[in-house]
């Protein structure tokens, strides 16, 4: 279907959008959420995967086992995997997704956090499964994103293994909606695996039930302007020599860290004029 076919009269002004990344940008503003595809063929989602279930052992040896982690219920969470294979460095990195951020949000993009996700089998509940703001605690709107979140869908996200579950529009008002219309409009989006679910983090969501007897595993970006903290300082975990690559230390963060005093401030304009 083309935009001429849409019956319409007495408009001046239309949005315009050629390709399918432009008409996700548009549903994002007009809607919260969007799926994107990640570009990912079979192989590369399967290598994707066992790297996923690899480090959710490494992590979970390392930090005590998983007993230990679900007495914090930090069980069904890899923090940071790009701290442990740099394919997802890779993902977080995505062109389609970036390509989202910078219109939505502008040039300058911070990873504010990215962390593994698991929706248990067998309906378990998790910390994922209640309605939230990927900025939460946060009772506002703005004129444009302050934030863009993308959760890479390494399973199928299906109707029965837990889908996101969103209330569409609600990135437009501070307040949560009253139960009665959240149940009237919140909307379960399905996903093929190798996409992502991209959302305005302003957007209320949450994890659906999984009622298969396989976890459903993804990997949640958040971005945002520089302005905001990130979840981990990353720079600090990752260390100085993690990468040289000066896009992806601006996408890391490492131009934004605090500095520690008038030296350090000091310091940090030299460096960046002298680049």
């Amino acid at each position: 279907m083309t935009e001429a076919s849409v019956a319409r009269y007495g408009v001046h002004t239309q949005a315009r959008s050629s390709n399918a990344l432009d008409r996700a940008i548009e549903q994002i503003k007009l809607l919260g959420f969007a799926v994107v595809d990640g570009g990912f063929d079979a192989e590369g989602l399967r290598r994707l995967a066992s790297t996923f279930d690899r480090v959710l052992e490494s992590t979970q040896s390392l930090y005590g086992g998983r007993d230990e982690l679900k007495r914090i219920d930090e069980h069904n969470t890899i923090r940071v995997p790009l701290a442990h294979d740099r394919l997802f460095l890779d993902l977080a990195m995505n062109a389609n997704v970036l390509e989202v951020c910078r219109q939505l949000i502008g040039d300058y993009i911070i990873l504010n956090q990215q962390n593994g996700i698991i929706n248990p089998p067998n309906a378990q509940t998790y910390n994922q499964a209640a309605y939230h703001r990927d900025l939460p605690y946060q009772h506002f709107v703005s004129s444009r994103p302050l934030a863009i979140n993308a959760l890479f869908c390494l399973d199928p996200f299906t109707l029965e293994n837990g889908s996101t579950l969103v209330v569409p529009a609600s990135h437009k008002e501070e307040a949560f909606p009253s139960d009665l219309t959240v149940e009237a409009l919140q909307k379960t989006v399905t996903a093929p695996a190798g996409s992502f679910l991209v959302l305005d983090a302003m957007l209320f969501h949450r994890g659906g039930v999984n009622q298969t007897s396989s976890p459903r595993r993804a990997v949640n970006h958040l971005y945002t302007i520089p302005l905001m903290r990130q979840q981990i300082n990353l720079p600090s975990f990752l260390g100085p020599d993690y990468t040289e690559d000066k896009q992806t230390r601006r996408l890391l963060g490492y131009e934004v860290e605090t500095p520690r005093d008038v030296s350090a401030f000091y310091g940090a304009r030299r460096s960046r004029m002298s680049t």
